[in-house]
């Protein structure tokens, strides 16, 4: 069987305005000069290499690009936006202000930004990393002005007719004779007397075709229009090429241009595949290495999305995230099934594509009562089957590899389970790591060290081995006998023609199991072995566990552990 190339980077993801910010005086709903803001300095050498010894491979820096803040840089050549329409102090990262920009108080002179910024992606570089940047198709902020735009390059909406709801060259969907109202119920931190006008009113990033869209609503941005036509049963205008797709490639090969990595393509499913099959090929012509990654939320999509879209990896939420995150809650109905139902699916064609993760700014913190209910060590199992289940690229939130519980209120951000993107804040377990520029996490607790000890492990584990790197996958489950625990114990195999691994994991929290595993002929004859001998090479367990064994025979898998087998 021919074995398969490698997909298995690593992503840290850093909400990047948090991320260097070291204030440890802060204020409800402060100003970044009041509450302090990360700048590109922040990112320094000594940061990426303390970064990379970790294990991780890309930085996915999540709010780079310029977008809609309730702070004033006209100073600067940014235009102020209105508080009305602008989520939090700092903004929404998905409401971008101007494609061709940096956001100005990420720079330490923000006339400078764009050289900051250049700086900084030459470090990461420098120290073998590479940058994941975000591209949001599907809408931008209301009061979208690019003061930073290449010569030649028109504003989205300057050439529209607004007096038509949809015309195909139009860059937004408008509601003529309406007039934009600012939702109700919003508790706005600047004051501000002078209303908002919209006239006609555009419709908002969520397909909300309402003057006056909730608070819940993404009233922050508008609709892009790709040439669908919403209001008449989304009948499509694809030829000619609509103006949308023509200002967005621009986009792109802008930043590609500039030296991005790879590209992570905010709700790329409210966006045509159509879109992405005629820029994804014209990207890759200029720089063929770069990478597109897709959230999306629709299993049903995944193939159009990777075989017609040309996207190189997909969100996996609705699938695995979901499964193990059901596990780690120990919810009455949660079983290892359902890890074994999320292969089944996107097992053949397309596990590889799956970009995996246990956290991303959008869920809940995996150290808050809502989701693991300060059980750190189910990560354990969940986080090796996570990076351990295919071959594609698995992602880390800033502060999980700590149990951040994000338990603090920010401003516009009020829920204690999340870390805010749209406050100028911290992340209180990362600055600890960050000791002062030190990232020695000398002033982490004990357990938080023995975590941050395990995703360490663990990363550079799957680094070394080529069977966790490219080797073929196998589910026991269905193999096992009837003393087997299947609703908590998930049993798999990876392997080359060189290494073959047997990888168990225990999502029970309290009770130990003894391993009878059995390995079927099948498994055997595709891993052309016979007589099958085991031994015990890794084990990731709790700290509070004492239970250890070198062999298969006899052993006792701790709870929330994870043993790993070479066959031979």
């Amino acid at each position: 069987m021919k074995e398969k190339s490698s997909h298995k980077f690593i992503v840290y993801q850093m909400m990047f305005h948090l991320w260097g910010n070291t204030n440890t005086d802060l204020a409800f709903n402060g100003s970044c000069e009041r509450n302090g803001v990360t700048k590109f300095k922040d990112v320094s050498l000594k940061a990426l290499q303390a970064l990379a010894k970790k294990g991780y491979t890309h930085l996915y820096a999540t709010g780079i690009i310029e977008h809609a803040t309730m702070e004033d840089f006209t100073a600067y050549g940014s235009p102020l936006d209105h508080p009305s329409i602008v989520k939090g102090r700092a903004g929404s990262p998905f409401a971008i202000k101007d494609y061709y920009d940096v956001n100005p108080f990420l720079a330490s002179e923000p006339a400078k930004r764009m050289e900051e910024f250049e700086e900084m992606l030459e470090r990461i570089h420098v120290s073998g990393l590479h940058l994941i940047l975000d591209f949001v198709p599907n809408h931008l902020a209301r009061q979208y002005y690019s003061d930073k735009k290449p010569k030649g390059i028109i504003d989205f909406g300057m050439n529209d007719q607004t007096d038509k709801s949809f015309d195909p060259n139009n860059n937004f969907y408008y509601l003529p004779g309406t007039q934009f109202s600012v939702p109700s119920g919003l508790d706005i931190p600047v004051p501000y007397s002078i209303p908002y006008i919209e006239i006609p009113a555009k419709v908002s990033g969520n397909n909300v075709f309402s003057a006056q869209p909730s608070k819940d609503d993404w009233f922050e941005t508008v609709k892009l229009n790709y040439g669908i036509d919403f209001q008449h049963e989304e009948k499509t205008y694809f030829d000619p090429i609509p103006d949308t797709w023509l200002k967005l490639l621009d986009v792109l090969i802008y930043w590609t241009n500039k030296g991005v990595d790879s590209f992570r393509c905010d709700m790329a499913e409210m966006v045509p595949v159509e879109f992405w099959a005629y820029v994804i090929p014209k990207i890759k012509a200029i720089k063929p290495e770069i990478t597109f990654i897709a959230e999306i939320y629709q299993p049903h999509r995944y193939h159009e999305y990777i075989f017609q879209g040309g996207f190189d990896y997909l969100y996996d939420k609705v699938g695995l995230y979901d499964a193990l995150r059901r596990l780690m809650e120990e919810r009455p109905e949660a079983t290892v099934e359902d890890i074994t139902r999320v292969w089944q699916h996107e097992s053949g064609e397309f596990a590889e594509h799956m970009l995996r993760f246990l956290e991303n700014h959008d869920e809940t913190r995996i150290n808050s009562p809502g989701f693991a209910k300060h059980n750190l060590w189910s990560t354990i199992p969940a986080m090796v089957v996570t990076a351990c289940l295919h071959h594609g690229p698995v992602m880390l939130y800033m502060g999980q590899e700590f149990g951040e519980a994000a338990n603090e209120v920010e401003g516009f951000n009020m829920a204690q389970d999340r870390t805010s993107m749209f406050d100028f804040w911290r992340v209180e377990t990362h600055q600890r790591w960050m000791n002062q520029g030190k990232f020695d996490g000398a002033l982490l607790t004990k357990e938080e060290k023995l975590l941050d000890e395990f995703y360490v492990d663990l990363f550079q584990w799957v680094h070394a081995h080529p069977a966790i790197q490219k080797g073929h996958f196998f589910d026991l489950q269905y193999a096992q006998n009837e003393h087997y625990p299947k609703r908590k114990v998930y049993s798999f195999l990876r392997y080359t023609s060189k290494e073959k691994l047997l990888i168990v994991c225990n999502f029970e929290s309290k009770q130990s199991y003894s391993l009878d595993i059995q390995l079927p002929t099948l498994a055997k004859d595709m891993m052309n072995v016979s007589g099958v001998n085991c031994q015990l090479i890794k084990a990731f367990i709790p700290p509070t566990s004492k239970e250890f064994s070198s062999t298969i025979d006899g052993a006792i898998l701790p709870p929330n552990s994870a043993y790993i087998f070479k066959i031979s």
